[in-house]
């Protein structure tokens, strides 16, 4: 059903890819999603994505500054015990995330500068990109002009690059550093989620979001949400747990030919998107030119 409009709306939808590192030494890789809105280079994805690039910025130089206290210290019989007195200073422990690089895939020949605007309530931002020649994609979202289409029980879809496959990535050990390479895998495949609309998310201003019936999986935060024709209802950005009160407890089963007893307590997992309307609003507040479509 969604077949030719999952083709059409990748035509401008982009993965964002992550790698951090633990002080561990543990390298994740990590992905979100984002969609361009007109030809001039300007995308729409989630406020909390965009916030990953200053972190990233902040997170890099402690790390930078660690490594050059580090690297000074002498190697002497002392010398753990002032690793250690760094390891406190920095708050460094094994799970604590001390590298994060970005790398947005597939989008233009090269960038210079991204300019972002975040907005102030909801967890939406622009991006701008700048300094480009070229541009990889070939199309960009049209808004649907009528929000009163939407009702409970409209059947829609989400896309966006949850479960990274990528592995183009490695640490470089002389220079005790992550970075992309041109070897590996580099992309990992779009996965789309369909569901109906079940409820709208307000407050005292009106309507922000939009709820599905179904979650919206990591990696797909900054994702489109469309019809069947490719017209854009929204943007996916998080997904609320919804207890079912169903419980069950130290209930008796026969598994593999034993008795256990089992608990579960389920849970609902809906996603959440921003509603059209205020993605619109948004870019016409920053003059930023987009399509809409009946």
């Amino acid at each position: 059903m969604f077949e030719a409009a999952i083709e059409k709306v990748l035509q401008f939808t982009r993965p964002i890819h992550t790698i951090s590192r633990t002080y561990s030494g543990l390298i994740l890789p990590g992905s979100a999603t984002f969609f361009f809105v007109n030809d001039n280079g300007v995308a729409v994805t989630c406020r909390h994505v965009v916030n990953q690039i200053p972190s990233a910025e902040n997170i890099n130089q402690a790390f930078a500054k660690f490594k050059a206290e580090r690297d000074s210290l002498a190697k002497d019989n002392k010398y753990k015990k002032n690793l250690l007195g760094l390891e406190v200073k920095y708050s460094y422990n094994p799970e604590t995330t001390m590298q994060l690089k970005t790398n947005f895939l597939n989008c233009f020949d090269k960038i210079d500068k991204i300019d972002f605007h975040a907005h102030p309530a909801l967890d939406l931002a622009i991006l701008e990109f700048k300094g480009f020649t070229k541009a990889y994609y070939t199309s960009h979202a049209s808004f649907i002009s009528d929000s009163s289409k939407m009702k409970p029980g409209k059947y829609l879809c989400r896309v966006g690059f949850p479960f990274p496959e990528f592995n183009n990535f490695r640490h470089n050990v002389e220079k005790d550093d992550i970075e992309w390479t041109n070897t590996g895998n580099t992309n990992s495949p779009s996965f789309p989620i369909d569901g109906i609309i079940t409820r709208f998310v307000g407050n005292q201003s009106g309507i922000t979001g939009i709820e599905l019936s179904t979650p919206g999986l990591r990696g797909q935060s900054g994702g489109p949400l469309f019809d069947t024709d490719g017209r854009i209802y929204g943007m996916q950005f998080a997904t609320n747990h919804l207890h079912l009160g169903f419980d069950i407890k130290d209930k008796e089963i026969i598994h593999g030919g034993k008795k256990s007893k089992v608990s579960n307590y389920p849970f609902l997992h809906v996603g959440i998107c921003v509603h059209v309307d205020r993605i619109k609003e948004f870019l016409t507040e920053h003059k930023i030119n987009f399509s809409e479509a009946d």
